[in-house]
């Protein structure tokens, strides 16, 4: 029976054996980084390496393209081998410091403050390991309170589950397999959002301007205050933690309202007695909802499924259709102009607040309506795009969760 629970639940047809025992001292040789401060970072230094703070920040369960650079003398370097799997050996959370990566490469300077593994074992596949599965059991070791410390000497007594070295390398293939193509859609989001920036730029700007149907120059650009266009009022701000329920009326906080869009995986719901005393407050279709604090300005289309929900502590806007598009205004909201100004006129120490006065003393562009309809039609599928690349990369990365869960054991 011992046997049978070191088989995982998924695996190659091909392989049989069960997985083995090891405390990971028995597999592997531990070491540490040495040097490199955040002073000792230089843009176009001689030597590519990597800083203990950034496994946790920048890269992931494997690292070929390295972000950072320096010009410390040689001999007072450690360098990578290829297959080396590396962990934080100090951080500020224990589950931060629980972090494993295989560098790919040789000749790769390592920083103080990282533990250095080498093994015979596909550093990869125990990369990923490390991260899926004993990620708790790592972070349980790490000691300290402003500062939590990961030593090897603990590392060293964890328990692994190890396969043969065929099924590590062929687990590994898959998974790199997989995360390349994570990759190539997150870049080609990153290539679309910079884009979309750009273009956004030129369009509010005036450098790049639409015509009519028949090739004729659309009117000059109004500027008006947005209380000029439309009636603008801070979201519910009474305490409504007894009135959660699991079923009810939807509550938009600020984190839920995303780039021309609202985050509906995390929404609050609200006893529908307490909403209905705060109905004046309830949001219509093609209402904007937009950040009132921490990331102040950004703004979202309400849509017909939220219609009826309130937003918590947000800033809210009913447009005059007679003068502007609401998907316009929203599109111009999100522009780096709108979110410079917010910025500009934020008030608060720890995290940001963009007041209503400031919010109403705010200035928009107004084109006439056809060129606003032409502007937005555009702009809204490039975000539209951006979405589905982004749903796309959500999909893939919940399957890879998943699937590696059940090729671990």
């Amino acid at each position: 029976m011992e046997k049978q629970m070191n088989i995982p639940l998924l695996r190659f047809p091909e392989f049989k054996d069960n997985w083995e025992k090891h405390k990971f001292g028995e597999i592997a040789i531990f070491s540490k980084g040495k040097g490199i401060s955040k002073a000792d970072i230089v843009e176009n230094g001689a030597i590519e390496c990597i800083r203990y703070g950034e496994l946790y920040t920048t890269y992931g369960e494997t690292i070929s393209d390295v972000k950072s650079r320096t010009n410390i003398d040689a001999n007072d370097l450690v360098f990578s081998e290829a297959n080396d799997v590396i962990i934080p050996a100090s951080g500020e959370t224990q589950i931060d410091i629980a972090t494993a990566s295989c560098v790919l490469r040789n000749g790769i300077a390592l920083g103080g403050d990282l533990n250095v593994i080498k093994t015979k074992n596909n550093g990869v596949f125990l990369s990923y390991y490390l991260n899926y599965k004993k990620k708790l059991d790592i972070a349980s070791l790490a000691q300290g309170i402003s500062v939590v410390h990961l030593y090897s000497s603990q590392l060293s007594l964890i328990e692994l589950n190890l396969p043969s070295n065929p099924e590590q390398d062929k687990i590994a293939v898959l998974i790199r397999s997989v995360d390349d193509k994570i990759n190539v859609l997150k870049k080609k989001k990153c290539l679309l959002e910079k884009y979309k920036k750009g273009i956004m730029q030129k369009l509010f700007s005036q450098q790049l301007r639409f015509k009519d149907d028949n090739g004729t120059d659309f009117p000059e650009w109004e500027k008006k205050k947005i209380t000029d266009i439309a009636n603008t009022a801070i979201g519910l701000v009474t305490t409504m933690t007894t009135s959660y329920v699991d079923v009810g009326i939807p509550l938009i906080r600020n984190s839920d309202i995303k780039e021309n869009r609202v985050n509906k995986t995390q929404l609050i719901y609200l006893d529908e007695a307490f909403a209905l005393k705060h109905k004046h407050k309830k949001f219509q279709l093609n209402d904007i909802v937009t950040v009132h604090t921490g990331d102040i300005g950004i703004s979202a289309v309400i849509d017909e499924s939220l219609v009826g929900c309130l937003g918590f502590a947000t800033l809210n806007t009913r447009v005059n259709t007679d003068y502007v598009l609401p998907e316009f205004v929203c599109i111009y909201y999100n522009t780096p102009k709108s979110i410079n100004y917010a910025i500009s006129v934020a008030t608060g120490d720890g995290r940001s607040n963009y007041n209503l006065k400031d919010f109403d003393n705010a200035i928009i562009p107004v084109p006439s309506i056809k060129e606003q309809r032409k502007i937005s039609r555009f702009l809204l599928s490039i975000y539209k795009n951006i979405n589905n690349l982004d749903l796309q990369i959500k999909q893939i990365e919940n399957w890879k969760k998943g699937t590696l869960q059940k090729m671990f054991c």
